[in-house]
């Protein structure tokens, strides 16, 4: 497969070999049309709507009180704060503002003291995830815990249970993500309190103090017991679900590339990555994430533009021969459901490289 992927990128074609100055010349034409330009008023909305937004929901929740009720207010709380958290992901690179001071504090504040997920955390995980997608051994998003999305993860299985789960992880694919959400906090907390370097350590741990103890407090000062453990549970599990369904289709089920292979930055993003097509609606809930090719290739685009820069980069990766590929919502879950039963089950190789094709392609 390292031959294979190190060949292809040495292939030349009409238009001449893939070399980085591919993605430069795509760089100008977004930039020539704007799609990199600030959008203050946007996110400045945005960023007023959150506090004003946890207030109205908190407020709620004290007034409605010790009931049953409160589970279908688990559920509003939940959505608040996975689109919270795509604020914070837009903060986080560095679409908000020009500074990347103001940049971080906002990250900081949305992330660990309305989520309660650590920034420092997130940003060194996200970080080798965006620099290196789908790579081998580098990208912290494949090498996952419990569910296996490479051949050698699921070798990797030692314990009965886990094989077990593995062997069937396609049927537990989504019962999982109802743990996403408690890993979530769990991994911030574990970050900030390790002897591992994070920037602003005494303000995160303050901030996920005050938000997890905080939270936690709030639900069981207002509900009994039972109430609020049933709130919590269905809080934490509905937001890990969907925080984990708006991420799982972006580059589970693409080529994997080894760590080591050699691919330019326009094809190392765009290959390995998926879009998924729908409507306004669509970009709303899945925070823009949605546009996955346009997001890896210019990670500080803002997030309203993606929209507008989508038809332009896949005109252009067509007119370069590199597949940008799109997808219905459900279709890219089945594909990520199939993908990871076929890598559980020990099947070697798993999908379809396009560039093994696109190297067949250049053959004469």
């Amino acid at each position: 497969m390292t031959g294979i992927v190190e060949v292809a990128t040495r292939n030349t074609s009409a238009r001449g070999a893939p070399t980085n100055s591919d993605f430069t010349d795509l760089a100008r034409l977004v930039k020539s049309e704007g799609l990199m330009r600030r959008r203050y008023g946007y996110y400045w909305t945005k960023l007023v709507a959150v506090p004003v937004s946890f207030a109205v929901a908190i407020a709620v929740f004290v007034w409605i009180g010790d009931t049953w009720w409160q589970l279908f207010t688990a559920v509003g709380f939940a959505v608040l704060f996975t689109q919270t958290a795509f604020l914070g992901h837009d903060a986080a690179h560095r679409q908000i503002f020009r500074s990347g001071k103001w940049n971080d504090w906002i990250s900081l504040v949305i992330g660990d003291l309305f989520i309660g997920m650590s920034y420092g955390w997130w940003q060194h995980k996200h970080t080798r995830h965006h620099a290196n997608p789908n790579v081998l051994g580098v990208d912290p998003d494949i090498d996952l815990p419990v569910i296996a999305v490479t051949p050698d993860r699921a070798a990797r299985a030692r314990t009965r249970v886990t094989k077990w789960i593995m062997s069937h992880q396609g049927v537990f694919f989504f019962p999982i993500l109802l743990l996403e959400g408690l890993s979530l906090h769990a991994s911030s907390v574990r970050r900030v309190l390790a002897r591992d370097p994070v920037a602003r350590r005494p303000v995160e741990i303050a901030f996920l103090a005050i938000r997890l103890a905080g939270w936690v407090t709030l639900v069981f000062l207002v509900l009994s017991p039972g109430v609020a453990a049933a709130f919590l549970a269905l809080q934490l599990g509905l937001f890990g679900v969907y925080m984990g369904m708006s991420f799982a289709p972006n580059h589970k089920g693409m080529p994997l590339v080894p760590k080591g292979a050699r691919l330019d930055f326009l094809r190392r993003q765009v290959l390995m990555s998926r879009n998924i097509r729908g409507s306004r609606l669509l970009d709303i809930a899945m925070g823009g994430l949605n546009y996955q090719i346009e997001h890896h290739l210019f990670p500080s685009m803002p997030r309203p533009h993606l929209r507008r820069a989508a038809p332009l980069i896949a005109e252009y990766c067509r007119e370069r021969g590199v597949r940008y590929t799109v997808t219905g919502l459900w279709q890219s879950y089945g594909i990520v459901l199939r993908y990871i039963n076929r890598v559980g089950l020990g099947e070697r190789d798993p999908f379809a490289c396009p560039l093994v094709e696109q190297r067949a392609s250049l053959t004469p």
